[in-house]
């Protein structure tokens, strides 16, 4: 359940303040006018992502079995690709991110509604889009036959529009920098877990050879249906009984992305153009 709070935490606190710093910058400068074109993009955007949501659950319940295995590991492999790219992108341009919301927004307001509601529907549709492909991804592997994995999905996204709005009443300051940092390597670590699922699918559906061969058991001592073995489950995708391609793949993926993300070069060239340590989406704005 924890790491499905952290995924709804970490990818609603994205579209959350990009919608802050959208509506404090309309506000702070006298367009109020433009709010109902940009509320209409975001209202689109989460509605399109929902339904994609909605569409990779129920469309697959019609597959068989094998289908919806090669269909499950497939898209968690996509999932965790765009969840990589997003946190090392957002490592990246974070500093920058209000300049460029901008700078679009200017472009907008001199084109018109239309381009109004496309700006707002881009920025906040691509999280939405990110966001709906890995939830599905990592509720599907850590699924338990309890709601408790969406029910961490939906806490982490309630939190996370209280934070934006507390961001932008400027009620709330945090090191965003430092925040984004540890939660994308605490993201880094879920996404591990959810491409050696995404493995054990595609080796279900027959498309990755080694289904019978365990890289160990442990299920005498570590119980899937035990309170440890579901916190373990829960917080990391932790199988007692993994196939060495899982166990591989998960060493594979994590332990370089894992140096790349923490590198000390790439923390000393972000830290020297940072932004003051503690701010609100109001100070920047």
């Amino acid at each position: 359940m924890f790491s499905n709070y952290l995924i709804g935490l970490r990818e609603g606190l994205e579209a959350s303040l990009v919608v802050c710093i959208l509506i404090a910058y309309l506000v702070k400068t006298g367009r109020r006018d433009a709010l109902k074109p940009i509320w209409t993009g975001i209202g689109i955007a989460v509605a399109i992502a929902m339904g994609f949501g909605c569409a990779l659950e129920f469309g697959s319940q019609e597959l068989t079995f094998e289908a919806q295995e090669a269909l499950g590991g497939s898209l968690s492999v996509v999932a965790v690709g765009l969840v990589t790219w997003m946190v090392f992108w957002m490592r990246r341009t974070a500093r920058n991110l209000r300049s460029e919301l901008h700078g679009r927004l200017d472009s907008a307001l001199a084109v018109g509604t239309g381009a109004l509601v496309a700006t707002a529907f881009l920025a906040v549709g691509r999280e939405g889009l990110e966001t709906a492909l890995f939830v599905w991804a990592s509720v599907h592997a850590a699924s338990d036959g309890t709601p408790r994995p969406l029910i961490g999905v939906a806490l982490g996204l309630a939190t996370a529009v209280l934070l934006g709005w507390l961001f932008y009443r400027g009620a709330l300051k945090i090191n965003l920098a430092r925040f984004f940092t540890w939660t994308g390597g605490m993201l880094v670590v879920v996404a591990a877990g959810v491409l050696a699922y995404g493995f054990h699918d595609l080796q279900e559906a027959n498309w990755v050879p080694g289904i019978g061969n365990l890289a160990f058991d442990i299920s005498d001592t570590i119980p899937p249906d035990s309170w440890y073995g579901t916190l373990l489950k829960g917080v990391l995708n932790f199988q007692p009984d993994p196939t060495v391609v899982q166990v591989t793949v998960w060493l594979v993926y994590l332990v370089p992305t894992l140096v790349l993300f923490f590198a000390p070069s790439g923390l000393r060239s972000r830290g020297s153009r940072a932004q003051p340590a503690s701010t609100s989406v109001r100070d920047k704005v």
